[in-house]
């Protein structure tokens, strides 16, 4: 028996805001021929299909055409929700698409309902475990609330059933997190409070475990047994932490005794990832040095090491690496800490000093003489006149007895910004009092329940 054990589709997913729907189409063509040319049995698909439980209409056109292409082509296909997934959105029409060999499993009451393929040497039950929220589904399935209980659960549905109907080997698709598993950035954390992960054990007794969840290709299997459990990880890179992966579809070959033998399939790049780390003008003056040609066909992420952040950056790198899609800003130097950088502000009382402080944190360099022109013209308006302005700088303070009528809640008359704030809006609290009292005496002489 020959399966191609694929998973985590996201279709309809960017990368940093760049469109990947045309490489996952690509990507399902060349599936569908490689399914083909391989002769394969059957294709195991370990959810996260779509990328969001609502997809676009443009993501179920991609989805619907490969499909229609399994299908044309009498290759059974057997295909569960993930996480990202909607159950019932992808369920729709699952017996119907069943007549066409698209056997989808998005629901509790479907987990014992096997796919039965056969080859020389008998029968083999295909089986998908949908992902599986404890909170959702421990009541159905009579499992306590924690990941391994419930997949558990639905392990013993699918032994007793293979039981029942005397099958010796079992494949099971499931899309969960097996501990020790090594996660991947671009993933969403399924492990909420402690109840998301699962011990590959529980899976013994079974023939291949097809996981879907984990985008990085790996053997979960633990040495232990027969059974074979393995992640095969995304078809495509989602993250540029993934830039080192060797994205690839599993080919799974069972004999007649149930040995299980794999093969790693390498997916087709649409380009590959690279990062580049340092000065800007270094980067720029030794773009030969660094791999131009390589860099420029490449989806490129840049982290600048300059001390003052410089300017028109994106459209300088673009220039000559023209798919830049990440650009961070990591200066070199010694750091200060956010201690330091705490007594710094406490120590300056001059409000023109602490924007020059969020200047030099946003852009690594002090400010410069343009900077504290701009920043001192909007202090001076805030101030709210020249003469308020030349007080607050002199130091002198009145006192209430020597301007009596001063209205401090005007920014043009208030001695200083700290006077303005701290009596701004206590006009308006005192008029809205004296409304009040006022609707409380008018209300008051009808017994008008719903003024008080």
């Amino acid at each position: 028996m020959r399966l191609l054990h694929t998973s985590d589709w996201h279709i309809g997913r960017t990368l940093y805001g760049e469109e990947l729907l045309t490489h996952q189409a690509a990507f399902l063509d060349w599936l569908l021929a490689e399914a083909i040319e391989r002769q394969v049995h059957a294709v195991v698909v370990a959810g996260d299909v779509y990328d969001r439980a609502v997809p676009t209409t443009d993501a179920v056109a991609v989805l619907d055409n490969a499909l229609r292409g399994f299908a044309a082509a009498r290759l059974p296909v057997l295909l569960t929700s993930g996480n990202h997934d909607s159950a019932v959105r992808l369920g729709f029409g699952s017996r119907l698409s069943e007549l066409a060999g698209v056997h989808l499993r998005t629901a509790v009451e479907d987990i014992a309902r096997p796919v039965l393929l056969s080859d020389e040497y008998g029968e083999v039950a295909l089986y998908g475990i949908p992902y599986l929220l404890p909170d959702a589904v421990m009541t159905d399935l009579g499992a306590e609330r924690s990941h391994a209980s419930v997949l558990a659960a639905a392990v013993r549905l699918i032994k007793t059933d293979t039981t029942e109907r005397g099958i010796g080997r079992t494949v099971v698709a499931a899309h969960a997190f097996i501990t020790g598993a090594i996660a991947s950035e671009s993933e969403r954390d399924i492990r909420v409070g402690g109840i998301g992960d699962a011990p590959a054990a529980l899976f013994a007794g079974l023939t291949y475990v097809a996981l879907g969840h984990l985008h990085g290709q790996q053997d979960v299997s633990g040495g232990g047994g027969r059974t074979t459990v393995r992640y095969c990880g995304s078809p495509l890179a989602f993250a540029f932490s993934e830039r080192h992966h060797h994205k690839s579809v599993t080919l799974a070959d069972i004999d007649g005794a149930g040995h299980v033998k794999t093969t790693k399939l390498a997916t087709p790049v649409p380009r590959r990832l690279r990062e580049v780390r340092g000065k800007l003008e270094d980067l720029l003056a030794g773009n030969a040095s660094i791999g131009a040609a390589d860099l420029a066909d490449a989806w490129v992420k840049v982290v600048l090491t300059d001390t003052v952040r410089p300017s028109s950056l994106m459209e300088r790198l673009r220039e000559i690496w023209p798919h830049t899609l990440v650009l961070e800003f990591e200066p070199e130097g010694e750091l200060v800490s956010s201690t330091a950088d705490l007594r710094r502000l406490k120590q300056s009382v001059d409000p023109v000093e602490i924007c020059e402080h969020f200047v030099e944190y946003t852009s690594g360099g002090p400010a410069d003489t343009g900077h504290r022109r701009v920043l001192r013209d909007v202090v001076e308006e805030l101030r709210g006149s020249e003469a308020g302005a030349d007080l607050a700088a002199s130091g002198v303070v009145r006192t209430s007895a020597d301007t009596p009528d001063t209205d401090t809640t005007d920014p043009a008359e208030a001695r200083s910004i700290d006077e303005w704030l701290e009596n701004a809006g206590r006009d308006g609290d005192r008029d809205a009092a004296a409304d009040g009292r006022k609707e409380r005496r008018a209300g008051s002489g009808r017994g008008d329940s719903a003024v008080a």
